[in-house]
């Protein structure tokens, strides 16, 4: 197992990792609500109350920080850890959120396209002409389980779109580094899908019955969540069950595993110098480590150009 350097616990199921410039990480507390940072000496500030259940963030084009909010889970304490489960009696519905990081103002972008409610929105990542990909997982609600998708959409709120429907339980997504490919990782099969990009929000579409071209799964039982991409455009998937990162080449022809000791292992972003310090978000256990990678992160747009 790779040396795995502590960075701040006792966070409330922690997610959606950004390395920012000065060294600090801001990321979401799922159980907590919140946008939190955590300072290099690993203070942990309270950016924003949210309420519901922040998932996934990315910097804008304007340098504030959007928010994929699922609305909230269901959590359960098993054996010490922290497991999300359906969705809660005070679920909030889900949406897409602006938060401002100097103020820690904040106001709802998007909670529909095409006047069906987001359920569940997850991950997100801009893309160089300044709009964003996000998927929405969905919630589940005892016996029943929503089916998801992946999304496009606006920062002024003005245009949202549905781009690939349906998808079992889309997670992670990210952008290969010519930005002709959008990546899914698909939580409950623990796959791997890849979509074409044709145009900003608009990809090719699949022949088959299939969501996507299929990059690759987990050797084992694994679920798959967030995910980040590198800079030779390898794709780091944030694994369930079998835990730790699962890295595939584009097109999945070498997969690689990095474990980690949190069953519940559920992102990762680049940092650092040369974009080569992994953070990693692992979740059951609330702590956010750091541990030198061999690879470099690919730049977000926005944040690290």
């Amino acid at each position: 197992m790779a040396e795995m350097k502590l960075i701040a616990d006792g966070l409330k199921f922690p997610e959606g990792p950004i390395a920012m410039p000065d060294g600090s990480v801001v990321l979401v507390e799922i159980a907590r609500g919140t946008l939190t940072r955590v300072t290099a000496a690993g203070k942990v500030e309270v950016i924003a109350e949210l309420g519901g259940g922040p998932n996934g963030a990315a910097i804008g084009p304007d340098g504030a920080c959007y928010v994929c909010n699922d609305g909230g889970f269901e959590f359960h304490e098993v054996n010490g850890a922290l497991v999300p489960g359906d969705a809660p009696a005070d679920y909030s519905g889900g949406r897409i959120e602006r938060v401002d990081l100097k103020t820690g103002e904040f106001k709802v972008l998007y909670k529909e396209c095409n006047g069906i409610p987001l359920n569940g929105p997850n991950d997100i990542v801009f893309d160089k002409s300044g709009g964003f990909w996000f998927t929405d997982l969905g919630k589940g609600r005892g016996r029943t389980q929503d089916r998801g998708g992946l999304y496009y959409a606006k920062i002024d709120g003005s245009f949202i779109k549905e781009v690939v429907f349906p998808i079992t339980s889309p997670n992670g997504v990210g952008l290969s580094p010519d930005e002709k490919t959008v990546y899914v990782a698909d939580t409950i099969p623990g796959r791997l899908w890849a979509f074409d990009i044709t145009a900003p929000g608009e990809v090719a579409p699949n022949p088959g019955p299939l969501p996507g071209r299929f990059v690759g799964s987990g050797p084992q039982l694994c679920f798959f969540d967030s995910l980040a991409v590198d800079a030779e455009g390898n794709i780091c998937v944030a694994t369930i069950f079998n835990a730790g990162i699962t890295t595939f080449s584009p097109d999945g022809s070498k997969i690689t595993h990095t474990p980690t000791d949190d069953f519940i292992t559920t992102n990762i972003c680049f940092g650092g110098k040369d974009l080569k310090t992994a953070y990693i978000t692992l979740s059951s256990s609330g702590r956010l480590v750091s541990t030198d990678w061999p690879v470099a992160g690919l730049p977000l747009n926005f944040l690290n150009k």
